[in-house]
């Protein structure tokens, strides 16, 4: 059995809020299969069992397990062991920090209770009754695509705008625009969102740099079938010089 090396943060916030900790080496036997969320597992019950982790299925299904290894953001619970030794400079240790975009919380644990305030903003699907619903199966399909976050926050945690420039009142971020995708495009939905996602939820930001597609550990096409769409319905309705002419003919 091989032993590597691990440095996983440790800290809380201090007085001011601002994280405060260090990296601490843990040395760690590995056994054959192992993910990083095992190794963390094994430090907590051998070496520090204080050391703060959140995890809940660890099966890639409920997005508790969030972190960043090796500077990468990544699900614990579904990132390889051998994937990572081999992405790992020879001599060097696993480096396993807390995300960096939402406050720190401790050690390995965030506070991402923005998320739940962002998805009170968002207004739920306006329209007919659920069980008179019925849409195509190619409907269906763009949709099931969307339905398949798991609110893992890592395309949060890797989006510039969010992580770099903390504009978490002005910009919904990569997860919502998600959200607001399956909504906007929801053949059923009578809800006019286009100006709300372009003044309300700042889209305009985003410079599609596809960041957030990378990370996403649900295999979501983020920027081509949720950003991007988005991004034309507001300019058709804002920008269209035909569309700006016809609401103007129909106001006089």
């Amino acid at each position: 059995m091989d032993e590597v090396t691990f440095r996983v943060f440790r800290g809380e916030p201090d007085a001011d809020g601002e994280p405060f900790g260090q990296m601490i080496d843990y040395t760690v036997t590995l056994d054959e299969g192992m993910v990083v969320l095992d190794v963390i597992h094994r430090i907590q019950a051998e070496q520090a069992p204080d050391l703060s982790c959140r995890w809940n299925c660890k099966a890639g299904k409920c997005g508790s397990c969030s972190a960043e290894v090796n500077g990468k953001p990544k699900l614990m619970c579904m990132t390889r062991m051998e994937d990572v030794l081999e992405e790992t400079p020879d001599g060097e240790p696993v480096l396993v920090k807390p995300m960096q975009a939402f406050p720190l919380t401790k050690d390995l644990v965030t506070d991402a209770s923005w998320a739940y305030d962002m998805d009170r903003r968002i207004a739920p699907i306006s329209g007919p009754e659920e069980s008179d619903w019925e849409f195509r199966q190619e409907e269906a399909d763009r949709l099931q695509e969307f339905r398949s976050c798991i609110e893992c926050m890592l395309c949060v945690n890797t989006c510039h705008v969010l992580r770099e420039h903390q504009m978490f009142d002005d910009f919904a971020g990569p997860r919502f625009f998600v959200r607001l995708a399956g909504l906007e495009m929801h053949p059923l939905d009578t809800e006019s969102r286009i100006p709300e996602i372009k003044d309300d939820f700042g889209i305009g930001y985003c410079n599609i740099t596809k960041c957030c597609t990378e990370v996403c550990p649900a295999g979501i096409n983020i920027t081509d079938n949720a950003i991007i769409p988005l991004k034309e319905r507001v300019v058709t309705e804002f920008y269209d010089p035909l569309v700006m002419l016809t609401r103007k003919f129909r106001s006089d």
